[in-house]
């Protein structure tokens, strides 16, 4: 599967890759982004129809997204735009592409639970500055976060309990999940099939 992160590498080339991001943009991100799924995992998922949707609530700015990002194997950069500005860092105002595969993770754990109006996110796009404050006052947070590129989202849904919301996430076998009870949110990556409880 190809990443266009390597989230396991130095400083100096998180730095470069970060700086290339900025540099090609949405449009470089989306194009070098294959879909997450299989076909066979994709005609699955899609019900009968080419048009992949997701609809979520960020919780601190109450701004919201709903509708397709994904028609068949092509991403919506249109649609990657307005949720890459939803997803910014909150704090910093900082937007930054999303990973479109973190993205397909969200869609279908929307469709297994059917939450389809009460998904927040508490926690997408994470600047380096956001990150390192979040470290030094919060437990649980990764110095080399995959929030700091747009490959990692905090969730929970309204009326699910965070167990059932974990168990689903981790049935998808698509990245990292952490289950984070005392909190009430689940962590979803695009990183290596793994979880872990904090």
């Amino acid at each position: 599967m190809k990443r266009f992160f390597d989230i396991n590498t130095s400083d100096e080339r998180i730095d470069t890759q970060r700086r290339d991001l900025m540099k090609y943009g949405l449009a470089g991100v989306i194009a070098a982004s294959s879909p997450l799924l299989t076909m066979k995992s994709a005609m699955a998922a899609k019900d009968g129809s080419d048009a992949w949707k997701v609809s979520f609530r960020q919780r601190h700015t109450g701004e919201s997204f709903s509708g397709v990002y994904r028609v068949g194997d092509k991403y919506l950069p249109d649609a990657f735009e307005r949720l890459s500005y939803v997803l910014r860092d909150f704090r910093t105002k900082e937007v930054f592409p999303m990973d479109p595969h973190v993205i397909d993770i969200l869609s279908l754990i929307q469709k297994k639970t059917g939450a389809h109006d009460s998904l927040q996110i508490l926690s997408g796009y994470r600047s380096p500055k956001t990150n390192a404050m979040l470290k030094r006052n919060t437990s649980g947070v990764a110095s080399n976060s995959f929030h700091m590129y747009g490959q990692a989202l905090d969730i929970r849904i309204e009326g699910l309990g965070t167990r059932k919301l974990r168990n689903v996430a981790r049935s998808l076998r698509a990245g990292g999940v952490g289950y984070y009870p005392k909190s009430g949110f689940v962590h979803v990556d695009t990183g290596k099939v793994r979880s872990w409880v904090s």
